[in-house]
C-alpha cells in the first residue's frame, strides 16, 4: 500500500511537469522536484537503462568533477541529489543552478530495441517585487536630479530593470535622462541583485508633478514583469545663485589732451576713460553734472572746439560685477589766439570791437545834447582847415 501511494505521488509530481514528457527544453524553478521520463524503458524493473548529464556550466561551477555523470537503477555518483524511480523515470528532488544541462537516458526494452531520451533543462528563481530605494524628495528643474535606486534581489537569471515616466517606458539618451546600472552574484546561492540609478534633468516648464516607477522582467521563464510601487515627485524651479558681492573698480582715470584742457577755437580735445578692468566696463559721460546722450565709449572727442564745448568732464565706468565709479572732473576751456606782429592791446581792442553792436550810435535825448555835440565837431575843423590853408601857396 505504501508503494502505491509513493508511485501515486510521482505520478502527481510527474504530471506537475508533464512537459518532461516527450518535450526537449524545460525550464525547472530552483528548489523544486523535477521528474524527467526515460521513454522505452519498462515500466516495471529489472530494466536495463542509464542516465547521464551533460552539465552547462563546467564541472569546477557545479561542483561535480566529471563532465558526464551517469546513474543506473542500482545506484551512482549521484545518490545525493537524484535518483531512478521504480518506472525508469530520474528523479530531482530539489533541482538548483548546478543540475541546469543536457539529461539523456538511454534504455533498452525486453525485447532488445534501444531508445533513446534526451532533454535541455535550465533553472530560474522569480526575485521578489522590486523596490526604489533611496528615493528623491523633490526634483529642480534645469539641472540633473538623482530619482532613486531601483533594486531587485534573488532571482535567476538576471533579468532586466527598466524605469518609466507616467507609465511610459523611459529610454536612456545619456543627457537627460541617464541610468547606471549594476549587477551581483552571491557566491554561494549564485542568485543574482540588480541596482539601476536613475538620474533625469527636468526641463524648465515642464510637467511639475511627474511619476516614476520601475519594473523587473525575468530571462526566465516568459511572464509578466513585476513592478515597483510608484513614486511621484514634485519639479522646483532652480534658485539663481547668490550675487557676488560687488568689487570696487580700480580707481577710474580721465585723460585729456591737450593736458591743460585749454584749446584754442576750433581746435580739438580728446578726452580718454581708463578703468583697468576685465572684461571691460561700459563707459559713459558727463558735462556739467549731466550725463551727455552718447553710446558707450572709452574715448570722448570734441572737434571744431566752439564756446558750447566749455565746462567740466567726467567719466562714468559700470560693471556688472564690480559696480560703478566715475571719475574726478576736468576743465575744458577756449584760450585766445594772438596773431603775429601785433600788440596784446591791439588784440584786445579787436576783440571788443568785434563785440559792439554795428549800429552803436543813439540819438541825443534833447537839444541841448545835439548842439554841444555840434560844437565839438565844429572845433575839429577849424585846426584842420588851418592847416589846409598854411600849406597852400
Amino acid at each position: 500500500m505504501a508503494t502505491g501511494a509513493t508511485v501515486g505521488a510521482w505520478a502527481l509530481v510527474l504530471s506537475l511537469w508533464g512537459a518532461a514528457v516527450g518535450s526537449r527544453n524545460l525550464t525547472a524553478q530552483i528548489g523544486k522536484p523535477l521528474v524527467l521520463n526515460c521513454k522505452g524503458a519498462p515500466k516495471k524493473p529489472p530494466q536495463q537503462l542509464e542516465w547521464k548529464l551533460a552539465p552547462l556550466l563546467c564541472p569546477q561551477n557545479t561542483g561535480r568533477t566529471e563532465a558526464w555523470k551517469v546513474l543506473s537503477p542500482q545506484g551512482g555518483p549521484w545518490d545525493s541529489v537524484a535518483r531512478v524511480l521504480p518506472n525508469g523515470s530520474l528523479l530531482l528532488p530539489a533541482i538548483g543552478i548546478q543540475d541546469e544541462g543536457t539529461f539523456r537516458c538511454r534504455a533498452m526494452s525486453q525485447n532488445g530495441k534501444e531508445t533513446k531520451s534526451s532533454y535541455q533543462v535550465r533553472v530560474y528563481q522569480i526575485p521578489g517585487k522590486p523596490e526604489i530605494v533611496d528615493p528623491a524628495s523633490k526634483l529642480t528643474a534645469g539641472v540633473p536630479n538623482k530619482v532613486g535606486t531601483c533594486v531587485s534581489e534573488g532571482g535567476y537569471p538576471a533579468g532586466t530593470l527598466s524605469w518609466h515616466l507616467d507609465g511610459k517606458p523611459l529610454i536612456p539618451d545619456g543627457k537627460g535622462v541617464s541610468v547606471k546600472e549594476e549587477t551581483r552574484r552571491h557566491p554561494e546561492t549564485g542568485l543574482f541583485t540588480l541596482q539601476s540609478e536613475l538620474m533625469v534633468t527636468p526641463a524648465l516648464g515642464g510637467a511639475p508633478h511627474p511619476t516614476f516607477s520601475c519594473s523587473f522582467s525575468p530571462g526566465l521563464p516568459r511572464r509578466r514583469a513585476l513592478h515597483t510601487a510608484p513614486i511621484q515627485l514634485s519639479v522646483w524651479a532652480s534658485c539663481p545663485f547668490p550675487a557676488p558681492e560687488p568689487v570696487p573698480l580700480e580707481e577710474v582715470q580721465l585723460v585729456v589732451k591737450p593736458e591743460s584742457g585749454a584749446v584754442a577755437l576750433g581746435g580739438t580735445v580728446t578726452l580718454t576713460c581708463e578703468a583697468p578692468t576685465q572684461p571691460p566696463p561700459q563707459i559713459h559721460w558727463i558735462k556739467d553734472g549731466t550725463p551727455l546722450p552718447l553710446p558707450p565709449s572709452a574715448v570722448l572727442l570734441l572737434s571744431e572746439v566752439g564756446p558750447q564745448d566749455e565746462g567740466t568732464y567726467s567719466c562714468v565706468a559700470t560693471h556688472r560685477s564690480h559696480g560703478s565709479q566715475e571719475s574726478q572732473a576736468v576743465s575744458i576751456s577756449i584760450i585766445e589766439t594772438v596773431e603775429e606782429g601785433s600788440t596784446a592791446g591791439e588784440e584786445l581792442d579787436k576783440v571788443r570791437e568785434a563785440d559792439r553792436p554795428q549800429h552803436a550810435w543813439k540819438a541825443p535825448e534833447n537839444q541841448e545834447e545835439e548842439e554841444e555835440e555840434r560844437a565839438e565837431l565844429n572845433q575839429s575843423e577849424e585846426p584842420e582847415a588851418a592847416e589846409s590853408n598854411a600849406g597852400g601857396p
